[in-house]
């Protein structure tokens, strides 16, 4: 693959420019732990370096499709475009996704071409069960492993027969090769084992490289073969109850979840699930109960658990069970199908759409992928300045589009679809300071750049133009790099402290330590896991969570709907359950004509436990801490923790941690 350079002249300038981390030192010591790549000298990647190496690969990607198709490619006017996206991604006026700060411009795309890395999520359906028994199972194991979130539906249960193993053959050994490929491959013959009713299969795993060993490209350490060991063992326990007997609701997603399970301990440091079920279906809505599901309580947690809503149900029962533990979530198809923008009216763009990615801001196909991007208008002067923006976001996702994935299934909707994410983050400040109305205005005006530049990029690519374009994801760590606050979300609190786990080893430790940050032995690990706190101010005059009621939130999300996502709007409404809870079957009543998804969650006090995630405080105590910091710098180091974001970049996706041991996990969604 030949490689795209910028100029050295160019890139000169921004070797000794400070990079606008936000909150405090926090945005920077998360690009420390969790993007910058160690180089080959063995030190790690500073701000100017990660985003040369982003913004190269990006151009060398749409180098190669341009001269591999004979389009013409110009040299001149590429290292100037290349240049403005550079300063954009260096001034944090934009983002690629964390995954993409991660593996653009390495090995893993450059040379091994898994351009599937780069997109955040995908959605598979199990209703084509009968065409290919295993392989909805396998596709997502293998996009888990590449740190892609997957949804999946419960549309193929009673498809087919669990036919179960012929214990009257001898045992097929199968020697697990030491890749993703290897495990993917371990995972089918298993699987088809029970389906067909043919061999058991026996595992080698000597060849699976012990817990520890380094993991070249994708960063961190193996953890042997016991996760393996683990999965093959409970999936042939749930397939054995099963033999004999359709294939259950229950069974499907207990099959994924224990391969979401399989993918968290093996070292992927997140993955993401949502599975979609009937909302009358008491068996799907049941997953969650562990008083009814008792084998579920080690697993089920790898999911968030949504029904396809229909417009006009009864939401009575849902919003019960959402009061209890807050879920399910909703997605309502029909209108994920039948609308891009709510403004716009009914388009029937995403007739083919079966459901939707993890945290539900984009509208999927079965095997399709996406791609997202975040802006951040609040570090914008001017909507002039904004739109141009919004040209290099949309370029970097539009250029990932031109990747081929490993899966024939995933390009023939891609090629056809080009579907992107060009999301916004910092909206709760953005409101604060300049008011809805003017949101309104960069919002539209916005969407109507982005189009533009479809158009006119499309066509240079020589490909489809995009199906959509635009959604609000909730974000998480990138946001934390640029200061800004996630997606749509107001703050839990305008001052607290955030806590951010770190290797008792890391080299990070001794800067912060120098500059007057706060660090401890975490609580219960000690040995092993150092613990740095840092006060973070979200901004003057700005509202919190609590404030907002559940018919603002669900407004707001509504808002965005109307005026930006095309796809759609990631939202997790909070409430509180004795004085809100009941009002639940009425807004959704209302909104499901405004919204595609939704989701929930009850507002609790679980009281303080050591060394919580967030903790929040006043003014006078942010104040005396941040008298007790002086100028952080990181120098010349190297850290190996290479802890990332694989999937949404978000926090409010994924499950509860209420013993602090991940101090990155939130609520579910």
């Amino acid at each position: 693959m030949e490689q795209f350079k910028l100029s050295d002249k160019f890139i000169d300038k921004y070797k000794r420019k400070k990079a606008p981390f936000g909150f405090n030192g926090l945005g920077e010591l998360v690009y420390m732990r969790t993007y910058s790549r160690i180089k080959e000298n063995g030190k790690n990647e500073r701000w100017w370096e990660t985003v040369q190496r982003v913004v190269e690969g990006t151009y060398s990607m749409q180098m190669n499709h341009i001269e591999s198709h004979q389009l013409g490619w110009n040299p001149w006017q590429a290292q100037k475009s290349a240049q403005d996206m550079y300063d954009r991604i260096f001034n944090m006026k934009f983002l690629p996704p964390g995954r993409g700060l991660w593996a653009m411009g390495t090995p893993v795309t450059e040379e091994k071409g898994l351009y599937a890395a780069l997109n955040n999520c995908a959605f598979v359906s199990t209703k084509t069960l009968k065409e290919d028994y295993s392989k909805p199972f396998c596709f997502l194991m293998d996009a888990s492993m590449l740190g892609v979130g997957v949804g999946f539906d419960t549309k193929g249960a009673g498809e087919i027969v669990v036919k179960g193993v012929n214990k009257d053959r001898a045992n097929e050994m199968f020697e697990i090769p030491d890749t993703r490929e290897g495990w993917v491959e371990s995972l089918k013959l298993l699987l088809e084992s029970y389906f067909h009713g043919t061999a058991p299969i026996a595992f080698d795993y000597s060849k699976v490289r012990p817990a520890g060993e380094p993991i070249k490209g994708f960063g961190g350490v193996s953890s042997g073969p016991e996760p393996l060991v683990e999965v093959h063992e409970s999936i042939k326990d749930v397939l054995e109850k099963n033999s004999g007997e359709p294939i259950t609701i229950t069974t499907i997603v207990d099959i994924m979840n224990l391969i979401g399970k399989c993918v968290v301990a093996g070292n992927v440091r997140r993955t993401a699930e949502i599975v979609f079920g009937d909302p009358h279906n008491e068996e799907y809505l049941d997953l969650k109960n562990y008083k009814v599901n008792p084998h579920r309580d080690q697993y089920g947690w790898t999911s968030n658990n949504s029904i396809f809503a229909e417009l006009g149900m009864d939401y009575t029962d849902a919003a019960n069970r959402i009061v209890d533990n807050g879920e399910p979530g909703f997605a309502w198809l029909e209108n994920m199908r039948h609308y891009s923008r709510m403004k716009n009216g009914g388009d029937n763009k995403d007739h083919r759409a079966m459901g939707g990615n993890p945290c539900l801001e984009q509208t999927l196909e079965s095997y399709e992928l996406c791609c997202l991007v975040e802006t951040f208008p609040s570090n914008h002067d001017s909507f002039e300045d904004y739109a141009r923006t919004l040209k290099y976001a949309y370029l970097y996702a539009k250029t990932v589009t031109l990747g081929r994935t490993h899966w024939s299934d995933t390009n023939r909707v891609m090629l056809r679809n080009r579907r992107i994410g060009c999301s916004v983050s910092g909206v709760a400040q953005f409101i604060t300071n300049r008011g809805l109305h003017e949101l309104k205005e960069w919002l539209e005006n916005g969407y109507d750049v982005i189009q533009d530049w479809d158009k006119q990029y499309s066509d240079w690519f020589a490909v489809p133009k995009s199906i959509k374009t635009t959604s609000v994801k909730p974000s998480g760590t990138v946001s934390l790099l640029a200061g800004a606050t996630p997606g749509l979300h107001y703050p839990e609190s305008r001052f607290y402290i955030r806590r951010i786990r770190l290797s008792k080893h890391s080299e990070l430790i001794e800067p912060m330590k120098k500059s007057g940050y706060k660090i401890e032995p975490a609580f219960g690990s000690e040995d092993t896991t150092m613990v740095v706190e840092v006060p973070v101010d979200v901004g003057e005059g700005i509202r919190t969570a609590g404030q907002l009621s559940i018919w603002e939130q669900f407004s707001l999300a509504a808002f965005m709907q109307r005026h930006w996502a095309d796809n759609q709007v990631s939202c997790t409404v909070t409430f509180n359950p004795e004085t809100e809870g009941e009002q639940i079957p009425n807004v959704l009543n209302y909104f499901q004509y405004h919204l595609k998804g939704i989701s929930l969650l009850p507002r609790h006090d679980w009281g303080a436990y050591p060394q919580m995630p967030y903790e929040s405080i006043d003014e006078k105590e942010y104040n005396k801490q941040i008298k007790k910091l002086n100028k952080l710098s990181f120098g010349v180091i190297k850290n190996e923790e290479a802890d990332i974001d694989k999937f949404c970049n978000n926090d409010s996706c994924e499950v509860p941690s209420l013993t602090g041991d991940n101090d990155d996990q939130e609520y579910a969604n």
